[in-house]
């Protein structure tokens, strides 16, 4: 809608998780570094967190894509991770292409460490990704810790990888998972933006949307540190404030986001409301958590060209 009047050739704000719009930063390229080092060197077990809004998703975007240039890796993604032990299994084999209809699960179990198995003697690399892995039920994890006694004298025949919020190292730091964190090869965390990044975020994703060399005059710097302040850094607000922005600039025929149209926008979305727990009702305390937004934009190589093309946009498995 306001792409022609603004001169751009895309939209640079979609909030669905795109791999074409890369914005290094030293915390996702450690992250990255760390799943695809985990994998490719057959360390087991990564695990990676990060609150809402920290780009795990778009991560894991990345990470699959470097995945598909190998031709010895197969992988499963889970993306649901709200299943019964027998129902994360039968997604697992279903995913890795193995038949799972009338199976019980000792039946799934044998089928999937044959084809580890098998996979594994031909030095063919293997992984299972878990994104939204905070869902994970504790019986689900230990059947997870029981995954990676798959191996061998050398290696291990099943390369996983754990993304989720901080709730997934709450988990992990529990009692009764204790042998689950002693397992873990590699860490990483994710953050936000710092005011710093958030302006090179938006400037990038403008350059690659095809903005002139003029854009200082589309976003001021004082509108930029209002973006900051309301998004907290957190790219998927920083996305929603801005598509906004533009849509209201567009309306009012303004050829500047203004910091008051930034305020405006910040109203409409409620960005200003301080969530605190509720009164009592019923005996039980209701604390209404809206963490910010997800999804960042991430890295995945040494070489970062401004405008990756479309096609590169693909998270399609094979």
């Amino acid at each position: 809608m306001y792409k022609a009047f603004f001169n751009l050739t895309r939209n640079p704000f979609e909030l669905t998780p795109d791999p074409s719009f890369l914005f290094p930063t030293k915390r996702h390229n450690e992250a990255l570094a760390a799943l695809y080092y985990g994998v490719r060197r057959h360390k087991g077990f990564v695990v990676v967190t990060g609150e809402v809004g920290t780009g795990k998703t778009l991560l894991l975007r990345c990470l699959l894509q470097l995945l598909k240039q190998s031709k010895d890796v197969a992988y499963a993604y889970i993306f649901n991770s709200l299943l019964s032990p027998t129902e994360f299994l039968q997604y697992i084999l279903a995913d890795f292409g193995l038949p799972v209809s009338g199976k019980n699960k000792s039946e799934l179990l044998f089928d999937l460490s044959q084809f580890l198995i098998a996979r594994g003697s031909k030095k063919l690399t293997t992984v299972l990704i878990v994104d939204e892995a905070h869902h994970l039920s504790t019986e689900i994890l230990e059947e997870v810790r029981l995954l990676t006694n798959l191996e061998t004298a050398e290696d291990k025949l099943l390369q996983i990888a754990l993304v989720g919020q901080p709730e997934l190292d709450e988990k992990l730091d529990s009692v009764g998972l204790r042998q689950l964190k002693q397992r873990i090869a590699l860490r990483a965390r994710l953050d936000s933006l710092d005011e710093i990044e958030t302006k090179g975020y938006i400037e990038r994703r403008l350059r690659i949307a095809g903005a002139s060399s003029e854009m200082n005059t589309l976003f001021s710097s004082q509108t930029l540190a209002a973006i900051y302040h309301h998004s907290r850094g957190f790219p998927r607000l920083i996305n929603t404030i801005c598509e906004n922005a533009l849509i209201s600039a567009y309306a009012r025929e303004s050829r500047t986001v203004t910091p008051d149209i930034i305020e405006d926008v910040a109203k409409e979305l409620r960005l200003d409301v301080v969530h605190s727990p509720e009164t009592e009702t019923d005996g039980h305390n209701e604390i209404d958590v809206q963490r910010a937004i997800s999804a960042l934009l991430d890295l995945y190589s040494a070489s970062e060209s401004d405008a990756m093309p479309p096609e590169a946009r693909s998270s399609e498995r094979k």
